[in-house]
């Protein structure tokens, strides 16, 4: 499998450090590559300290067209847009392809192959819900960052991959990152009154 991994400039990226380290060990994934945002790195060094560019992958500026996967024929199969700004999300749910992330999450939906988005927006606006609607009805799959409560989760990590498990099940990437509902892992079954 091919995948990109797109970071914007919206708070969360501890979600695509821990994602891209994810994928980096995935026996799934022989190819991996990241697109930055015009103000990720920025939001990088204030969440987690040092440079997004310090990842061992090919690494690709918001301009460089020269990227692969910037063209359908490269044959990519996915793009996870983590965390995903409302900005991008806008601009992708209405065709504006202005930089390399905006135009990779293009090239997914034209060619038909998985767009992930995880946007880490609250509350979201009209707008934001329009936006999102749209790229749903147009094959992305929406993940906000929500993370899950059930499996006890006791580390920052152990948070993130509650909602990191979702996200490489919707890649097709088989992964045992969190306990899932009804496992009982903690002793107890869920279940009853909602």
């Amino acid at each position: 499998m091919k995948v990109v991994v797109g970071i914007s400039g919206a708070s969360g990226a501890p979600y695509a450090r821990r994602l891209v380290g994810h994928l980096q060990e995935s026996r799934s994934v022989d190819t991996l590559a990241v697109v930055l945002s015009r103000t990720a790195e920025e939001v990088w060094r204030h969440e987690c300290g040092g440079t997004p560019r310090d990842m061992p992958v090919p690494i690709y500026a918001g301009r460089d067209y020269s990227a692969p996967f910037a063209s359908g024929s490269s044959g990519f199969d996915a793009l996870v847009v983590i965390p995903a700004s409302m900005s991008v999300v806008a601009r992708v749910a209405h065709g504006i392809s202005d930089d390399l992330l905006t135009r990779t999450a293009d090239v997914m939906l034209k060619e038909r192959r998985k767009l992930v988005l995880v946007p880490r927006e609250s509350p979201y606006s009209s707008i934001h819900l329009t936006n999102m609607l749209a790229l749903s009805q147009a094959g992305a799959t929406i993940l906000p960052a929500s993370p899950s409560f059930y499996g006890h989760p006791q580390t920052m990590e152990q948070l993130l991959d509650t909602v990191l498990s979702r996200v490489l099940d919707h890649l097709g990437v088989a992964n045992e990152l969190s306990t899932r509902w009804g496992s009982g892992a903690t002793g107890e079954s869920y279940g009853g009154d909602a």
